[in-house]
């Protein structure tokens, strides 16, 4: 066994596994980067991985080969290795005490099928780049903005396998620094209820670029957001994206109209005042309805918080729908009342020929391709009723 210091680290199980961490990670309130980087607050998150990935696991071919860019502790790596089968982990970080925690907890929990390397993500990527030698799952959490790893990340991932990463950079991304944005993601976002969304057709848009310029296609799985971070889950396919998927989302700040557009425009289709416009970014689909299918599936293999499969079953309701979606506050503001109940308010959408979903991105946001002046209208309906 390793000999690591027993005063400043403690052992921890999260879902099946034992994991060495930090005393303070576990104490104190922001969770501290030195000795080592550990978020228990992320559990959700890792949670929400080994679903995923079990669920891409079951039906893929291939060597199954993780990557993980910038492990921290190895968290996430070790429990892929350890609750699921996978042929081989291989976890990366700059820092070499997180590095000798995770050779801790691997030892722990039995875990013989790793290797660990102390390299720049970027080099550790590279090194993985070559036919035959990429990860079936190439996995990228950094502090902040992911965008300066999706080249090398997507050159380390093989043909069919998935590439996830993470994003803390969320006032970037929510329209506080525009210009940080453009920068860093190639595309303007603009304040809206329904950011968090925008956010992750952003990063995707981003991802969707750098792939073209590969020549390879990136298909979006899954997505997942949540207060502390945004999460995307796109499988890499190794030829040209003949789609049409980039464009804008065009937001009348007046009357509250929006909509998805290929081109940009210049004044609101319903109120005809100057219109907000945020991208280029992600327009297709962003969550495959097989692939959720698969995942809830996995759940009953699985040690993972029960709000994984609450959240599931609502991207399974919105996987078809419409981009962007309306919250019940936003309305309600509108129209200066309270807001009416989200279950009236679909149903009332639904009766009136439209087709209307819960969100996963919100839990008083629902999915319509009613314009919102028939929202409103079906609003008033349900506020009566």
């Amino acid at each position: 066994m390793l000999d690591i210091p027993s005063e400043s680290f403690q052992e921890i199980i999260e879902g099946k596994t034992k994991l060495l961490v930090p005393k303070g990670s576990i104490t104190e309130k922001v969770p501290p980067k030195e000795p080592a980087f550990f978020n228990p607050k992320a559990k959700l998150n890792r949670d929400f991985s080994i679903i995923a990935y079990a669920a891409f696991i079951e039906k893929f071919q291939g060597p199954k080969i993780f990557l993980e860019g910038l492990a921290g502790i190895g968290a996430r790596g070790l429990r892929v290795a350890n609750e699921l089968k996978i042929d081989n982990l291989v976890i990366n970080d700059l820092n070499p005490t997180a590095l000798k925690m995770a050779e801790y907890s691997a030892n722990l929990n039995g875990i013989k099928n790793v290797e660990f390397t102390e390299k720049e993500v970027c080099r550790f990527f590279s090194s993985y780049s070559k036919k035959g030698q990429r990860g079936s799952i190439v996995d990228i959490d950094p502090f902040g903005s992911p965008a300066a790893f999706f080249d090398c990340g997507i050159r380390a991932t093989m043909h069919g396998g998935i590439l996830s990463t993470a994003a803390t950079d969320l006032q970037v991304l929510n329209g506080l620094f525009q210009s940080a944005c453009k920068r860093k993601y190639g595309g303007i976002p603009i304040r809206v209820e329904y950011g968090n969304e925008m956010a992750i057709r952003l990063v995707l848009g981003c991802l969707r670029v750098v792939a073209a310029r590969l020549g390879v296609e990136v298909k979006p799985m899954f997505v997942e957001s949540d207060m502390h971070y945004y999460r995307t889950y796109v499988k890499v396919l190794n030829r040209p994206d003949q789609e049409e998927n980039i464009g804008y989302i065009l937001h009348c700040k007046n009357c509250g109209y929006r909509k998805i557009s290929f081109e940009q425009k210049q004044e609101c289709e319903l109120c005809k005042l100057k219109i907000g416009i945020a991208g280029p970014l992600w327009i297709g689909k962003i969550f495959d309805k097989d692939f959720l299918k698969d995942m809830l599936i996995q759940i009953s293999n699985l040690q993972v918080d029960k709000v994984c499969e609450k959240t599931l079953n609502k991207c399974l309701l919105e996987a078809e729908m419409p981009p962007t979606y309306y919250t019940l506050d936003e309305i309600a503001k509108k129209m200066k009342t309270s807001p009416p109940k989200l279950e009236d308010v679909i149903e009332n959408l639904q009766k009136n020929g439209f087709v209307a979903s819960v969100t996963s991105f919100n839990p008083t946001g629902f999915r319509t391709n009613a314009k919102i002046n028939k929202i409103i209208e079906i609003f008033q309906l349900s506020s009566k009723a």
